[in-house]
């Protein structure tokens, strides 16, 4: 399965709402971190508000934050939103399609399968389960390059 860069892209900026879920961000923080298009960023963010994944304040101190706690968002309920528009293949579209297979084809019922599949895996994670932090991935960046790891201090 691979997943539209609208799906990705929202995905990500839930993540980081999780690792802050009181703070308000902008589009424009959230596309300059992750360096993506804050354009189409601003129409994730509008899906997600229409799918109850985010509120939305507007106003010189405006911004968004995550609509519930992440442990109450499964990542493939996200997925199903965000993609809702996207067909796996022609024939699964509203619409039909116009394959010529259509008629015949034994390949259908197998992709529906594999996606039904897909997004069971994915109901069984939660966005807490995926929280992303800048500082808990810079000091892993850290670590990984040979920094000396600090004591767990409780």
């Amino acid at each position: 399965m691979r997943l539209t860069a609208f799906t990705d892209y929202g995905l990500r900026a839930l993540m980081r709402l999780a690792g802050e879920p009181e703070r308000l961000f902008t589009t424009e923080e959230i596309a300059r971190e992750f360096d993506i298009s804050r354009h189409h960023l601003t129409k994730v963010v509008r899906e997600l508000a229409e799918g109850g994944f985010v509120t939305t304040q507007r106003g010189a101190a405006g911004g968004f934050r995550l609509a519930r706690a992440a442990r109450d968002v499964s990542i493939g309920e996200v997925v199903r939103c965000l993609e809702a528009r996207q067909a796996l293949v022609e024939c699964f579209r509203s619409d039909g399609g116009a394959c010529a297979l259509t008629p015949r084809c034994r390949l259908k019922g197998y992709l529906a399968s594999a996606t039904a599949a897909f997004l069971r895996e994915l109901d069984k994670t939660s966005l807490a389960d995926c929280v992303y932090s800048p500082r808990a991935a810079a000091h892993a960046g850290a670590t990984a390059r040979g920094a000396p790891r600090r004591p767990n201090v409780k």
